[in-house]
């Protein structure tokens, strides 16, 4: 705390202020997240009672450091994920599911593949990737086209909230200053359930809503339009080897570095340090970028490689930006005081702290519908509160902060458009059972998961 800290009063009135101009500016005008958030974050700090000079070095100490844990790792999950994309390997991880879990297990198939893919592609452009093998696997097996496009939706945001390298949970790893493979590990393990139950919803579900949209009138035009122009010949993908590598090589190696610095602990040994050095999120995923460009494009020309690569840059910018600002706001919260104060206060209550991290993304992806901004706002708020508090296991308290994000996609979710435009569903009624209610399930299965392991091992 710095010595312009003050009375506990004014600062959390300074944060009360501050988090509403920022939600209003998002919802109310032209003005960008990334902007608002350092609004936000210049108006906690000076009604909080700091002075300017240390508001001004808080906000670029705090983005800067923020930054340079997770900036390249973001910016190499971009770049890897772009050629993913154009390469078709996603479809080829596709088919190999589809064949791997067998007739009538479609919607398990097309959620297992969307929980995988989303990883490092991001889930708007998984789900127009995958969308006309969804179509196609719905005229091939007769199964519900809407069922097949919910388990998919499932899969891809289930993942693409809660396990890096996608840039949302990768940003509040870093703003919690967690471990990555933890981060990876706890994010799979927590929402395998939610996965489950979404899998049983789109089964159960799927037929009768395309039912009922089939019974509107002049029927439903996504269940007889089957579009498959946009998909790869089978014969054009890549191997599965190479398709599932850039991304099971970067896993592997931060699960390697995390499992080694577990049992060796402090030891520094020629193993311990190849294997930190090679299992540092920044090398493994950089290295899984290299596989991608050598083993997916190897006779892509090389300008046009250039192109792809920087067209996922321009997609990290914005991302990399929202992520620091929101590091510059939680860098004014701890130097004005404010999260230490909290932290008491919050204790005194005895609310259960993984709440606050969940609470606070649930309100903002509800009011202003990006999954990214409300976890990273979360994080920004909530992280200096958890610090200041003992016995908090972050790791959980990270993902608290990411499922909170899952809440109810709706009109202002980008995500929600996406799906239901893809399947041709355009009653408010059936976009929300396609897409608002298993996202709603998703958010409250994994938090009562992780409730309950914070109960066993927290």
């Amino acid at each position: 705390m710095t010595d312009a800290a003050v009375a506990g009063p004014q600062v959390i009135i300074g944060l009360g202020i501050a988090i509403f101009v920022m939600i209003y500016l998002v919802l109310k005008t032209r003005v960008h997240a990334l902007l608002a958030l350092i609004i936000a974050a210049s108006l906690a700090g000076l009604i909080g009672g700091m002075p300017p000079n240390e508001v001004i070095s808080a906000i670029t100490t705090g983005f800067g450091k923020t930054l340079s844990t997770i900036g390249l790792v973001i910016g190499f999950g971009v770049m890897m994920g772009r050629v993913l994309e154009v390469t078709g390997a996603g479809q080829r991880m596709a088919y190999a599911i589809l064949n791997l879990l067998g007739k009538n297990k479609e919607e398990a198939a097309m959620a297992l593949t969307g929980y995988i893919v989303s990883i490092p592609i991001f889930c708007d452009s998984a789900y127009v990737i995958l969308n006309p093998l969804v179509r196609s696997l719905a005229r091939n097996s007769g199964r519900s086209v809407i069922g097949l496009g919910i388990a998919l939706a499932a899969g891809l945001i289930i993942t693409h909230s809660s396990v890096p390298p996608t840039p949302g949970p990768l940003g509040v790893a870093g703003i919690f200053g967690v471990d990555i493979g933890l981060m990876i590990g706890w994010g799979l393990v927590i929402t395998a359930p939610a996965l489950i139950a979404l899998v049983i919803y789109a089964r159960l579900m799927g037929p009768r809503i395309e039912a009922m949209l089939e019974a509107q009138p002049g029927g439903f035009e996504g269940s007889v339009k089957h579009d498959t122009d946009s998909m790869m010949p089978e014969s054009e993908l890549p191997s599965l080897l190479m398709s599932c590598m850039p991304i099971g090589l970067p896993i592997a190696l931060i699960f390697l570095n995390t499992l080694i610095g577990a049992v060796m602990g402090d030891a520094s040994n020629a193993l311990t340090n190849t294997v930190a050095f090679i299992g540092n999120p920044v090398i493994a995923v950089g290295l899984g970028v290299l596989v991608a460009i050598y083993g997916l494009m190897p006779k892509t020309p090389r300008q046009e490689v250039f192109d792809h690569l920087e067209k996922g840059v321009e997609t990290a910018g914005i991302i990399l930006l929202v992520t620091g600002a929101g590091g510059a706001l939680g860098s004014v919260l701890r130097a004005s005081g404010g999260g230490d104060y909290i932290a008491m206060q919050v204790a005194a209550l005895g609310l259960q702290p993984l709440l606050i991290p969940f609470i606070i993304a649930t309100l903002v992806r509800f009011i202003q519908g990006s999954g990214t901004v409300s976890m990273i706002t979360a994080a920004s708020i909530s992280a200096p509160i958890l610090m200041g508090m003992p016995d908090v296991n972050m790791v959980l308290a990270a993902q608290a902060a990411c499922i909170g994000a899952m809440f109810f996609s709706y009109f202002n979710d980008s995500y929600f458009w996406v799906v239901n435009r893809m399947l041709g569903v355009k009653s408010t009624k059936h976009q929300m059972l396609v897409l608002t209610l298993p996202t709603t399930l998703a958010w409250a299965i994994s938090i009562i998961t992780l409730l309950l392991l914070n109960a066993i091992v927290g």
